[in-house]
């Protein structure tokens, strides 16, 4: 059990919002579906998570064999802010690479099982593609044969990977067919996966040039492409959303989703602070932006002005979602009682 805890930890439980909530998200929306069964929905959410943290491991795995630890230790001794808490548990000796390569194995495996489950009780076509896509993009993502991440296409492949591919593969393995809401809830949800990523590598640009890293912010390059990317990524989705509710494709319920909006105002404006400001650490940030963690942890250990950033990007998903989830259990109950 002890061991468990351990890797559940150290393979970034904390970046699990963006997995659970759209996989959560999809299951609510195909609630209605005439096939719906409760047991797969379980089983592929489970399957989800297990699948993250795997990928989240082999991460560090592919980081580990090209010595990116070492890189950024050496920028915070030049005295350039970088974060350096990539993968503690193998910098300090608690785990080998071995281990590790164990964990990942353990992980993919329960999510394979999970998977296989769901495809021996209702076999589709349209999962076993989409499995078999997200498997090879997920290893693809640091590893052979593309290394997605160290070109620049990271980001991009690991919204695709947790919007649309996570979410219609839940809807298929609970409801057995795709429905088109579902495909255009994930979209937005995607851009926003992105901006948890495109947020990490636009301010920690300096430790991915050393590490050889090719993120899609140094593949923009300027500060002002950056800016506008991120402007984007925290408009777009709500923009979305409201075409959907004025075009009658939602219900009007959906403009809820405007609660979430002052965090992606305060995201964008931080960037700018970050971007153009010698003052790069964050005072406390405000009590909107959602949970924050271990704050005085992480100003003791520097690593504040990323953090705050980088959670304020995942609070902005986690709300997005949860509002959504709620929306749809509020129409969906509304069937019976109202």
């Amino acid at each position: 059990m002890n061991a468990i805890k351990f890797w559940i930890k150290n393979a970034r439980s904390v970046s699990l919002v963006q997995s659970l909530l759209p996989a959560i998200l999809a299951v609510i929306i195909a609630i209605n579906e005439p096939s719906f069964n409760i047991i797969f929905a379980i089983l592929a959410v489970l399957g989800v998570v297990a699948a993250h943290l795997g990928m989240n491991l082999a991460d560090d795995f592919f980081d580990y064999k090209v010595n990116t630890a070492e890189s950024r230790t050496e920028l915070n001794r030049q005295g350039i802010r970088a974060r350096i808490h990539k993968y503690p548990y193998l910098v300090s000796k608690q785990a080998s690479i071995k281990d590790l390569r164990n964990a990942i194995i353990l992980f993919l495996l329960f999510a394979a099982i999970m998977g296989g489950i769901i495809l021996v009780a209702r076999f589709n076509w349209g999962i076993v593609a989409i499995v078999l896509i997200t498997l090879f993009l997920g290893i693809s993502y640091s590893g052979f044969p593309f290394k997605f991440s160290y070109v620049g296409l990271g980001e991009l492949i690991i919204g695709i990977i947790f919007g649309p591919l996570l979410m219609m593969g839940v809807y298929l393995a609970v409801a057995n067919r795709l429905d088109a809401s579902v495909v255009l809830a994930s979209i937005p949800v995607g851009l926003l996966v992105v901006n948890i990523l495109f947020t990490h590598s636009f301010i920690d640009q300096k430790a991915d040039e050393i590490a050889n890293k090719m993120t899609f912010a140094r593949l923009l390059k300027s500060n002002r492409a950056n800016l506008t990317a991120s402007i984007l990524l925290n408009t777009i989705p709500y923009l979305m959303i409201l075409s959907g509710i004025v075009l009658g494709y939602l219900h009007w319920l959906y403009i809820l989703i405007i609660i979430a909006l002052p965090r992606s105002i305060w995201l964008i404006k931080s960037l700018f602070k970050f971007t153009y400001s010698e003052e790069k650490s964050v005072a406390k940030p405000p009590k909107y932006l959602g949970n924050m963690g271990n704050w005085e942890g992480f100003q003791q250990a520097g690593m504040d002005w990323f953090m705050a950033r980088w959670l304020a990007a995942r609070n902005i998903l986690s709300l997005f979602c949860t509002i959504i989830i709620v929306v749809n259990v509020i129409l969906w109950l509304s069937k019976y009682f109202i």
